[in-house]
């Protein structure tokens, strides 16, 4: 058949998150600290729906062609590393430092890929205890 694709291969593909309030509640999920950015995971208990994720630059990391940049090269880095690795039914904010201009790709996509697959870790309980005793 004329046009068809004969590609069988299933694209995953990662939702966005547009509005502010999607923003906002998933600052209360967990935050994952990395060097170029922080990336802030909420799981919507939905584990049928697509994993979504936002970009957050604030002004404070330079003019709007810089920040439009750094959002470009993040964007990129999901699209073709981390997407994959994104769970299903949660939502992602990935709120840049200036560090990411002046990173390499490379650099940037691995550090991405590896905060998206890091599990949470164990919280210490609140016994009052000081950490070094």
């Amino acid at each position: 058949m004329a046009g068809e694709l004969t590609i069988s291969e299933k694209k995953h593909t990662v939702g966005r998150l547009k509005s502010r309030p999607q923003f906002l509640a998933a600052r209360e999920g967990e935050k994952r600290r990395g060097g170029f950015f922080l990336l802030e995971v909420l799981d919507r208990k939905e584990p049928d729906s697509q994993a979504r994720v936002g970009f957050t630059v604030t002004k404070k990391h330079g003019n709007a062609v810089e920040r439009n940049r750094m959002r470009r090269r993040l964007k990129e880095a999901v699209r073709l590393h981390a997407g994959f690795a994104m769970q299903p039914g949660h939502d992602y904010v990935v709120v840049a430092r200036r560090d990411v201009l002046d990173a390499s790709f490379q650099e940037l996509a691995a550090e991405l890929k590896s905060r998206v697959e890091t599990r949470p870790k164990h919280r210490r309980s609140g016994d009052g205890r000081p950490r070094n005793v």
